[in-house]
């Protein structure tokens, strides 16, 4: 009599096992001889080349040297918008507003503002204040555009623009600053028939420095500045002081994602250049100054983030003689700006 099976037990007979069949054959292979660093798209060597080719490719549709204004504007459409590209904010382009209205103090800021005919609300001057040119001609401004002027005691002043703000007298109350779209930036250096020539900045928190890279930006032909949407400056009341009323000619656009808008501007046609003391390529040395650009500064004490460095073209190093001093942010951009500007001088 058969033996019962036990409850629960596979009725299956026990076959002979499948051997591996040399499935592991491939991986005993081996990768193969390593890339060319040349052909390694992370690699130093691999970016160049990358940057390289687009450079050629620029050329070549253009049939010269440089890329002029529309080496950018090569993969736009005919209404302007760039063409297969979509908003780095995910919907229609529009301007983004800052927090708060803002106090602009100091002669030479209050009466930029009013002759570029910013919005404003109030023109503040102190109990008898010195009545210079530059005070005059913001009064008779303000009183042309019909805005209100407001004559207050100097301890008042104080209070309204802070204690670390010197206003000589004068201050002026504007709405939140309204920012460009990056895009925007690209399609006025077209209009004009330029190349463009951008800064981008990452992780820089000091409004002075804005207000420098802002002002250096409009001395040296540059179309605009990028700040990310977090943890960077914005356009505030000491960036507008610092950049000496640049603020008003120059706009300043705002990156909800700064990584992901330097990839669409390098899709547009751009390259980027990250500045940093460790850079692959000399700043005397840079043959891409004539073309469409997007230059980046990071903050003074971490750098370019990871990302970011990731994204760019190439780094960029500015030759100092002593190996121990370093440049801030704002004067990092002023440097690389007259040159770039200097050699499309050249052109």
């Amino acid at each position: 009599m058969a033996k019962p099976a036990r409850p629960g037990a596979s009725k299956k007979k026990k076959g002979p096992t499948v051997g591996s069949g040399g499935q592991g054959r491939q991986a005993l292979e081996g990768r193969g001889p390593t890339p060319k660093a040349e052909d390694r798209s992370w690699h130093v060597a691999g970016k160049r080349k990358a940057a390289q080719d687009r450079l050629e490719a620029a050329r070549s549709r253009t049939g010269r040297g440089g890329a002029g204004g529309g080496g950018a504007g090569g993969g736009r459409a005919a209404g302007g918008k760039p063409s297969g590209a979509t908003s780095t904010s995910g919907g229609p382009r529009s301007a983004k507003k800052s927090g708060d209205a803002e106090i602009l103090s100091g002669r030479n800021s209050v009466l930029e503002a009013l002759r570029a005919k910013i919005p404003a609300s109030t023109l503040y001057l102190a109990a008898r204040v010195e009545m210079d040119d530059r005070v005059k001609e913001a009064l008779g401004l303000a009183t042309k555009r019909g805005i209100p002027v407001l004559e207050i005691m100097r301890p008042e002043l104080d209070r309204l623009t802070g204690p670390d703000s010197v206003h000589q007298g004068i201050a002026l109350s504007v709405p939140a600053y309204q920012y460009a779209h990056p895009l925007d930036l690209v399609e006025a250096a077209s209009k004009r028939g330029q190349a463009p020539l951008i800064i981008a900045l990452d992780g820089v928190t000091d409004p002075r420095n804005l207000g420098a890279i802002i002002r250096s930006t409009a001395a040296f032909g540059g179309h605009g500045v990028i700040v990310p949407q977090r943890r960077s400056v914005g356009v505030t009341a000491a960036a507008w002081k610092t950049s000496a009323g640049a603020a008003a000619r120059t706009p300043v656009a705002m990156a909800p994602n700064l990584t992901q808008t330097l990839k669409q501007l390098k899709s547009e046609g751009l390259f980027i250049l990250g500045l940093d003391g460790d850079g692959d390529v000399s700043l005397p040395e840079l043959e891409l100054a004539d073309q469409p650009i997007v230059i980046v500064v990071g903050s003074e004490g971490k750098g370019l983030s990871r990302l970011v460095t990731e994204t760019c073209d190439a780094i960029v190093s500015i030759p100092i003689t002593a190996a121990t001093e370093s440049l801030n942010a704002g004067i990092a951009a002023s440097v690389t700006l007259y040159e770039v500007a200097r050699r499309r001088s050249l052109r």
